[in-house]
């Protein structure tokens, strides 16, 4: 034990900072002597052996010498202790931008293993460095861009330090310098520390910009910087009692994590008012937090971190009840619409879309609803139609208020139909409005959502609604000519039926020729319909009699079918054609050529 003690002072001597003497060692790594680390390994030996004799002198008082050799020992193992104390902070410091977030992920371990020097795992770059967004998982680099030899080192003088008595100082060490690397880190991502009132007191628009900061800033925090941070700890304290280890992250990322989530807190129960538009940013929190559950339960899983997962929790929590007052408000919002004036030509209105666009955006959202909804099912006072109820077999909260959401906005069109003060005009504005809204639906995540059934109920109600238009539309026009039959008529007869004829399409035509079909399909599909129910009867009676009664006729069949052509473009039409079929397709070539720059 003796020699224990005379052998450890010619090399730890050697390696003194505090030496007066300026030598090459006061200036180098002990650890950065060669490759094999041979140096480095007899003065772990060396410190390990001198902690045996220290302890068996201190046991064993026989030898007269016991306490000067205990006094030199203690002197020596200071000594020691403070080069590997340096030999810490060295290591730590030169592999600083190797071992910060954008490095250590180590997602291909999850545990502590044995021994440093064999890990091989890959390790995942997940940050692109362009966008800030996070590479999907598994893109593992081949080689890992954390020094293997660098983590056995610290690992080894982590070790060695505890054992000897020394753990304080190299935690006190660790946590300090780690920690600043997860602040600067954090502050470099856009995450800032701001108390409650801070937020509280903040305009909607600056604390947007906070938040979208906060989405891309947290998954990354999460999913790389606090999960390298968990990982590094236990890799480097492995050989230590699991309190150190626990010790150390807490201290490292305990308060930083918290004060994260503090953030999402304190957005989801600020004094804003939780409208529609602000619930999509809520809904990117919530995805924030809630796609990286795993990395948050295995990161904090230590009973010290056990305030994290509570704050994660709690936002959650308060974020889905700010989403769930955002749905009710949207609600409130259709319900309340208060608009008094009637859109021109029966298009689609604006409620319409901003409706059908926010449900639209709300599908992309529909694995997180469907769990924050998952609690609270719809209340109405009674059963909703058949018709208007999503597929059964879809899911049941998220697409019972998708549908009510529609329900909800197609009564408030119905409404809305009646400022119209020609009927048939109300009929094309439901058919429009209700048209767009299956095709927003139709093809989409909403379809998955609402079923296809909900969409063949629809597109049904779509072509009631037309049929109503036309029946009521155009069924005077088709009813001033009747069935052609081998009866025979005076001219004063034939020329009624014209004259009838002429008199009800042009009244028609000029009203209907503003009138709008935003959608191109249904609006070719109502000109046929029409146009079976007017032309093949005016063009057997336009053969019969054309002859008997020429002066009468104002239009041929080809100058009826060029007037319908040019309907639902919301051109005001008001030409009138000649008896004569020149005089006629003059004025349908200046409908067609207004129609064509119109569109």
């Amino acid at each position: 034990m003796e020699d224990n003690i005379s052998s450890a002072e010619s090399i730890i001597n050697k390696w003194d900072v505090d030496s007066p003497s300026v030598s090459y060692t006061k200036l180098t790594s002990l650890f950065y002597q060669d490759d094999d680390r041979s140096e480095a390994l007899r003065f772990i030996n060396t410190v390990k052996d001198l902690q045996r004799s220290m302890l068996f002198f201190i046991s064993d008082r026989s030898s007269p010498d016991s306490h000067s050799l205990i006094v030199t020992a203690q002197k020596l193992m200071e000594s020691a202790m403070k080069r590997l104390q340096k030999e810490f902070h060295q290591i730590l410091s030169v592999n600083r931008d190797r071992l910060d977030l954008e490095s250590v992920s180590a997602r291909s371990s999850l545990t502590t293993l044995s021994s440093l020097d064999d890990i091989r795992s890959d390790f995942e770059d997940e940050i692109d460095g362009s966008d800030d967004e996070i590479r999907p998982g598994g893109e593992s680099m081949t080689q890992s861009p954390v020094p293997i030899q660098a983590e056995s080192d610290l690992r080894s003088i982590a070790e060695c330090m505890i054992s000897a008595g020394y753990g304080k100082e190299c935690m006190k060490l660790y946590r300090t310098f780690r920690r600043s690397i997860v602040d600067e880190s954090l502050y470099r991502m856009g995450i800032e520390r701001l108390t409650a009132s801070q937020i509280h007191k903040m305009d909607w628009e600056v604390l947007e910009i906070r938040i979208r900061s906060w989405i891309p800033a947290s998954r990354t925090a999460l999913q790389t910087l606090f999960h390298g941070e968990r990982v590094l700890c236990d890799r480097v304290f492995a050989d230590a009692p699991e309190s150190v280890c626990e010790s150390c992250f807490a201290e490292v990322s305990g308060e930083q994590a918290i004060g994260m989530f503090s953030f999402a807190e304190s957005v989801a129960t600020s004094k804003f008012k939780k409208s529609p538009e602000k619930m999509f940013r809520f809904l990117d929190m919530y995805e924030s937090i809630s796609d990286h559950w795993e990395d948050i339960q295995w990161t904090f899983s230590y009973e010290s971190s056990s305030p994290v997962r509570s704050h994660a929790t709690s936002a959650l929590l308060k974020l889905a009840e700010a989403i769930r007052s955002s749905l009710a408000e949207l609600e409130s919002a259709i319900q309340k619409d208060l608009s008094k004036s009637a859109v021109a030509g029966g298009g689609v209105h604006p409620l319409t879309g901003y409706v059908m666009n926010y449900v639209a955006f709300l599908a992309d959202y529909s694995r997180s609803l469907g769990d924050i909804l998952a609690d609270y099912p719809l209340k109405v006072r009674a059963p909703l139609p058949e018709s208007v109820l999503p597929m059964k077999g879809c899911d049941e909260n998220l697409s019972m208020r998708s549908a009510w959401i529609i329900l909800v906005l197609l009564c408030k069109l119905d409404g809305k139909a009646e400022l119209y003060e020609e009927v048939p005009l109300s009929y094309v504005f439901l058919a429009n409005n209700l048209n767009y809204v299956v095709e927003k639906v139709r093809g989409t995540v909403l379809e998955e959502i609402l079923g296809s059934e909900w969409v063949a109920n629809h597109e049904a109600k779509v072509r009631h609604y037309a049929a109503k238009y036309e029946r009521m539309g155009w069924g005077k026009v088709a009813s001033s000519m009747p069935p052609l039959d081998d009866t025979n008529r005076t001219v004063e007869e034939v020329g009624e039926v014209f004259r009838s004829f002429n008199e009800a399409f042009k009244e028609t035509y000029m009203i209907h020729a503003t009138w709008v079909i935003p959608d191109g399909r249904m609006r070719d599909e109502i000109k046929v319909s029409i146009s079976r129910k007017v032309v093949p009867m005016y063009r057997k009676w336009y053969e019969a009699y054309r002859g008997r009664v020429a002066g009468v006729i104002r239009f041929a069949p080809e100058d009826i079918e060029n007037r319908l052509s040019d309907l639902f473009y919301g051109t005001d039409f008001s030409g009138s054609g000649s008896g004569s079929g020149s005089d006629s397709a003059s004025v349908s070539g200046r409908s067609k050529g207004s129609s064509r720059a119109s569109r």
